[in-house]
């Protein structure tokens, strides 16, 4: 039965000390335990002897390991046991955790770390720690199949979390810890990476009070590079400073992440001499039973006892726009899409901007790098038009060009220029031919960013967005798109674009979502312009369903003609629409600024009743 007994002081981080001794990448880190045991088992000593109670075996990659090659992962995970077993055979106070990091994204969490658990159970080790975990997906499952496999064990679960405290999932640390703290059977949680010892403090300062005991772990400071190498400057005694602060802010659990070293930990272990152990807590299954709700009663909480901070950010109030004035007076707004110039030469963009504003547009959209061809900055544009033209702005904002950090930079720019409205959409893909210049990024979908947004504001950082999503209509399998946008609107998403309606099983799917979602929708219609215009989207866009009748109307016809059927159809298709949609999202083909303008004539005098749709 293991007892832990707080503070209780782990190790540092093995990636970067292994980097720093063997001059190797840090990611082979885990490979050495079979290629260079002496340096693994040497790495370990040297970290008991700096006076680190519990040490973690090298194998934090294994949960991407197992999926890709699990022969050579069981290989690495026995031998990184035996390592670690050897160098705290002198030790016994010594604790040995497993170690354990984030999977891959889109591998079965639950399922990798079930199999990784029991064997490590197998091989005599109980207790665990996952971490650098950027969501919670499947962890709740894993650990309760954990427990009952081994009720006595002990899971840590650890949550990487950034400075600004957000995860690279978009979740803020409150909100993670909160979730782990309802678990009876998660023993203990925390943070570690991406944060230093200072911002780190000051997260755990900013925490409410929890049960369970807190662990964390931060790095060394920020890395620098230096000689192509990433290089942590943290110095020990400052590290060891921050973390004793910690420990009077209600830290039970401390230890380093990418760039502490023995150094680091044994300038915090004679630090820690000075504090007193508290009585054992992250208590035995058998012990946790007996207390109220599987919880450590309060008597003999393993945390200090702490008061709530103070949280002075409030989310502040949005000003109503446009569409949220429509929807109280029972409106249908018109949305109209416009891309972006492909040069810095704005004046031809404002000047069709005006023409639609003055038609009755009330609310512009603005695509990011439509189908990946670079074209002027959809946020940049926005802020322009709405300060020069006094219009509503839409702005796209795709995953696939930027981190996480340059959409932050975008969101509070757009806040600050009083831009409150984004459509988040994971993107298309980059062209084939530009492949080799350009990479893409896409480390989160639409989902993702659209709960960092709302964390963002809930944080106060920003003032209220007003979120939208793409709902594609045309999908062959709807039932998946429905569930996709169900996940969008969990994530905090108000309201959906559609992709444009063709058909009659679009105008079907479009009736399903009016009855499952709760968010607005904008249904989507883009005027066919051509024979060719057609044809080219119907085989070479995605997310395009027209039907060949509807392409053959086209056909050898000139552009006044096309222009006329283009105008009846949309006609057509928005007067059948209507009962399902809080207004109507046109897109703009080929900056047909008048056709687009006519059409938005034509939605403004529908028929109350609607008509047949096109056959």
């Amino acid at each position: 039965m293991t007892i832990l007994r707080f503070p209780l002081l782990f190790d540092g981080a093995y990636g970067t000390l292994y980097a720093s001794r063997t001059k190797n990448p840090a990611h082979q880190a885990d490979e050495a335990v079979l290629n260079e045991p002496d340096t693994v088992r040497g790495m370990h000593e040297d970290y008991i002897h700096a006076g680190a109670q519990a040490i973690k075996t090298d194998t934090f990659a294994l949960p991407v390991l197992l999926k890709q090659d699990p022969a050579k992962a069981g290989q690495i995970l026995k031998q990184a046991i035996r390592l670690a077993t050897e160098a705290a055979r002198n030790h016994p106070d010594v604790l040995i955790f497993a170690d354990l990091g984030p999977v891959h994204p889109g591998d079965d969490a639950i399922e990798i770390y079930s199999q990784l658990f029991s064997q490590f159970l197998a091989e005599g080790i109980d207790c665990f720690l996952v971490e650098t975990l950027s969501s919670l997906d499947g962890i709740a499952e894993a650990a309760r199949l954990l427990k009952e496999q081994s009720p006595s064990s002990i899971l840590i679960v650890s949550c990487a979390v950034g400075a600004d405290g957000l995860c690279a999932s978009g979740l803020s640390g409150r909100e993670v810890l909160g979730r782990l703290n309802e678990d009876p059977h998660i023993d203990a949680m925390g943070f570690n990476c991406l944060s230093g010892p200072s911002h780190m403090l000051r997260q755990l300062q900013d925490l409410p009070s929890f049960d369970k005991p807190l662990s964390f772990m931060p790095n060394a400071g920020y890395p620098q590079v230096n000689q192509r190498r990433s290089v942590y400057s943290g110095t020990p005694d400052y590290f060891a400073d921050r973390m004793r602060a910690m420990v009077h802010e209600g830290a039970s659990i401390l230890g380093g992440c990418c760039g502490t070293t023995p150094e680091h930990i044994h300038a915090l272990s004679l630090l820690l001499q000075e504090i007193p152990a508290s009585s054992p807590s992250a208590k035995s299954r058998a012990e946790m039973e007996n207390a109220p709700d599987n919880q450590s009663s309060s008597s003999d909480s393993p945390v200090p006892e702490r008061t709530d901070s103070s949280d002075s950010s409030q989310c502040r109030y949005r000003e109503p726009d446009r569409l949220d004035r429509n929807l109280w007076e029972g409106k249908k707004s018109i949305l109209v899409e416009l891309d972006p110039p492909a040069s810095d030469n704005v004046s031809r963009f404002l000047e069709h901007a005006a023409r639609l504003h003055a038609a009755g547009c009330d609310l512009l959209t603005i695509a990011d790098n439509p189908i990946g061809r670079p074209r002027a900055d959809s946020c940049l544009l926005a802020c322009k038009v709405r300060r020069e033209l006094g219009m509503d702005v839409l702005p796209h904002m795709t995953c696939r060009d930027r981190n996480l950090n340059a959409i932050r930079a975008l969101l509070l720019g757009l806040s600050m220029e009083d831009i409150h409205q984004v459509l988040l959409v994971t993107g298309d893909p980059l062209p084939e031919e530009t492949r080799n210049e350009v990479r893409t990024v896409f480390s989160f979908n639409s989902r993702t960013l659209a709960a960092y947004v709302r964390t963002l504001e809930a944080e106060g950082v920003c003032r209220p967005f007003h979120t939208f999503g793409a709902l594609d209509l045309n999908a062959r399998n709807f039932d998946v798109q429905l569930r996709l946008a169900r996940q969008k609107e969990e994530a905090g998403i108000e309201g959906f674009l559609t992709q444009p309606v063709f058909s009659k099983r679009a105008l079907a799917n479009l009736h399903r979502a009016r009855q499952k979602l709760k968010g607005q929708i904008y249904g989507g219609i883009m005027p066919l312009v051509s024979w060719k215009n057609a044809m080219f989207l119907k085989n070479e866009i995605s997310g395009m369903d027209i039907p060949d009748e509807t392409a053959a109307l086209y056909k050898d016809k000139n552009r006044k003609e096309c222009e006329a059927i283009s105008l009846d159809l949309c006609t057509r298709i928005a007067q059948a629409m209507k009962e399902d949609v809080d207004g109507f999202y046109l897109m703009t083909p080929f900056q047909r600024i008048p056709l687009i303008c006519a059409l938005i004539e034509r939605i403004h005098a529908l028929n109350p009743s609607p008509e047949q749709f096109i056959d």
